[in-house]
């Protein structure tokens, strides 16, 4: 994604937050006011004017409804949703992802978007959308490494993520595309702009059997949950369900092996790969 296009839907964002503060002071309601009305916080509303943060769909649609703007940012909200490259569940998390302090990510069978390579990504989206014209395909890489940049600015977030050991062995693309990825993670993590833990085979059952989740930590705001099923996500930062699930990821920490023996699993396995693709 280019940074222009960066620049002008923020820009866009810009707009639909001065908009907001008009029509809320127009009003003549104070962000707190209209917070409650709309069932976030009054520093949720300052952050939407102030662009920093982006609204859910459903806010919108309840600000338009609070304000009597005849659908005029649920509107806006859809067509910033639909100029940039990501699903519409997952456009906000994008955005959370460039403000955040703190991301602990857990995948059960990939590496995650963060950290994948263009030709693994390639592979991934080759899977899952085989009839899909080559230009939604470059479309949707770029978009995934332009994420991936967040892990090499001076400012870049603590990551730290938990791979299942499926996530090593099962190849996306063929070997040398494999090796290739495992090799690119293995040089985030000695980068020290990762840290990794791999939960083994033998670890056996575990609190997240089968489940993806992101817990994101900001210096502002609240921290969030993001979980992914089917052409679908759910982003949570209900206090009660983000402790639960930030306990489930502690437990995760301790039943996963230590981030040096993670490191040495994460080596063998690109070595194994490697063997397969020189035999092929």
């Amino acid at each position: 994604m280019a940074k222009g296009a960066h620049g002008s839907r923020q820009a866009a964002w810009e707009f639909f937050g001065a908009e907001l503060k008009r029509r809320r002071e127009n009003a003549g309601l104070t962000q707190v006011e209209l917070g409650a009305r709309v069932f976030v916080s009054g520093g949720y509303i300052g952050q939407f004017e102030q662009a920093i943060r982006k609204p859910q769909l459903d806010v919108a649609q309840r600000i338009d409804a609070v304000l009597q703007t005849d659908g005029f940012f649920e509107r806006l909200w859809r067509k910033l949703i639909q100029d940039q490259p990501y699903e519409e569940y997952f456009a906000h998390v994008a955005e959370l992802e460039r403000l955040a302090t703190k991301i602990c990510e857990f995948e059960p069978a990939l590496v995650p978007g963060l950290l994948q390579t263009p030709e693994y990504a390639r592979a991934l989206y080759l899977a899952s959308t085989p009839l899909a014209a080559e230009e939604y395909i470059e479309e949707q890489i770029r978009a995934r490494m332009d994420r991936g940049l967040i892990l090499s600015d001076i400012t870049r977030p603590v990551y730290w993520v938990i791979l299942h050991e499926t996530a090593l062995r099962v190849p996306v693309g063929d070997a040398a595309i494999m090796a290739a990825q495992l090799d690119h993670l293995t040089a985030m993590v000695r980068e020290r702009k990762v840290l990794a833990q791999v939960l083994p085979f033998a670890a056996g059952a575990h609190p997240r059997m089968g489940k993806m989740m992101k817990l994101m930590e900001f210096e502002d705001a609240p921290p969030t949950v993001y979980t992914e099923g089917v052409h679908s996500g759910n982003l949570l930062d209900e206090p009660a369900v983000v402790k639960r699930v930030q306990d489930s990821y502690d437990l995760l920490r301790a039943v996963a092996l230590s981030p040096e023996a993670s490191l040495a699993l994460i080596r063998t396995a690109a070595e194994d790969h490697r063997r397969c693709a020189r035999s092929t």
